[in-house]
């Protein structure tokens, strides 16, 4: 007897294995392009997370890298020696019928003693560029066409000290 309740528990068995591979085949079979089409998109998931955390990454190391490099580039030239606001009173009506700013007049004082934009950037602390751009600014409101003209026109109206 108890030979028989094996046998027929080996049996029982093996039917219940053969009946879940098959049905396991069967839906594996029916849905293989479900299957297939839900492997593709964890893939193509995944690998668009590690592109784009390695994109970012890289990102975020070159702006450090940027910032790093414009706070720490040292000035080629040093600076002039002599101060830049020194006790000389300009002509006020004059400045205030130009339209001339006291930043602007304090470039021009600088560019009438002979200083370049990038010493007047230095002598400031503003960049070349901007030193330049309100040399601009001030030819294009006394009318003159370079620096020296400028620095002659400047003397004439009392702008800066002969």
């Amino acid at each position: 007897m108890k030979r028989h309740a094996l046998l027929f528990g080996l049996i029982g068995g093996l039917l219940i294995a053969t009946l879940q591979y098959t049905e396991y085949r069967f839906i594996v079979i029916e849905h293989s392009v479900e299957i297939y089409g839900a492997l593709v998109a964890v893939l193509f998931a995944a690998f668009g997370i590690w592109l784009g955390l390695r994109i970012t990454r890289n990102r975020e190391t070159v702006r450090e890298t940027i910032v790093v490099k414009e706070i720490l580039v040292p000035s080629e030239t040093p600076a002039p020696e002599t101060p830049a606001s020194e006790p000389f009173a300009p002509n006020p009506t004059r400045q205030l019928t130009l339209g001339i700013t006291a930043r602007e007049l304090e470039i021009l004082t600088l560019v009438a003693r002979g200083l370049s934009n990038r010493e007047i950037g230095a002598t400031l602390f503003i960049s070349e560029h901007t030193a330049a751009n309100h040399i601009r600014s001030i030819l294009r409101k006394t009318g003159c066409a370079n620096r020296t003209d400028a620095t002659s026109y400047a003397h004439r109206h009392g702008l800066v000290e002969a």
